[in-house]
């Protein structure tokens, strides 16, 4: 008999609401707990095996100490796949980036601010090397069945490149704007069957960005219906702090290099 595949999931900064929809897909899915040997998974079982050979990890890395533990899951594990938009974005936790983090500690934490090790919120993937990624906020569990079963068949898993609008189109939504909402849809990756148009709400960006995305042209269309620069800026940095950040920083390292 073939031996089965050791899953570890591990959980930074997060409210484990990915893992909970891991939960919920297992029990949709019970067949796959036949291929595999969960050996840690603090949401379903007490036991902490240390002998895995894929991991996922939802959370961002938001501690020094994060990084030490990240490292030794990458030297232990043979794939490691992000799971989740706080550890593929940094998620919410990176609106945090735009602030003092003193001053963000002594709001939280008070008079005990001195007693947390916290740093700027960053992805897994900014930390040590990740062979996937499963996006949004929460995943998909579909998605996550169709991620985990070509990574077991050895198969380098895919996820859309294309835009939320794609899938709103295929949906025949009426688009948000239309209703006089905003979206982020043009800009942000598809693979979520369009979920929040759908039930008519915009795109919040949970997903991250396509590749090479018109982010400028979007910023324009924001400012003409209606909203004011920090409701702009609100609204790309729900989820897209960390990315946009990213942005800012390469657009300013090109243009200091013409």
């Amino acid at each position: 008999m073939a031996t089965r595949p050791k899953i570890a999931f591990f959980e930074f900064t997060s409210c484990e609401g990915c893992q909970l929809t891991v939960v919920d897909s297992l029990q949709t899915y019970p067949e796959l707990l036949e291929a595999v040997e969960i050996v840690r998974f603090r949401e379903a079982m007490s036991e902490k095996g240390d002998d895995y050979q894929v991991v996922f990890i939802e959370g961002s890395c938001s501690r020094l100490a994060d990084e030490e533990q990240l490292k030794t899951i990458r030297q232990r594990a043979g794939l490691v796949i992000e799971l989740g938009a706080c550890a593929h974005l940094s998620g919410v936790n990176a609106i945090r980036n735009r602030q003092d983090l003193a001053e963000v500690r002594r709001y939280v934490y008070g008079d005990h601010a001195d007693w947390f090790d916290s740093y700027p919120a960053r992805p897994i993937h900014a930390v040590i090397p990740v062979d996937a990624t499963i996006p949004g906020c929460p995943i998909d569990r579909h998605e996550f069945i169709r991620i985990v079963t070509a990574v077991l068949q050895g198969r380098s898993p895919e996820i859309p490149d294309y835009p939320v609008c794609v899938e709103c189109k295929l949906k025949e939504n009426v688009c948000v704007y239309q209703r006089g909402q905003t979206c982020l849809g043009p800009v942000v990756r598809a693979g979520c069957d369009a979920i929040c148009p759908t039930y008519g709400e915009g795109c919040e960006g949970c997903r991250g960005l396509i590749p090479a995305p018109n982010v400028e042209s979007l910023l324009q269309v924001l400012a003409e219906y209606g909203l004011r620069p920090d409701q702009v800026q609100a609204k790309m940095t729900e989820f897209l702090t960390y990315s946009m950040m990213e942005r800012m920083e390469s657009e300013a390292t090109s243009n200091g290099k013409r």
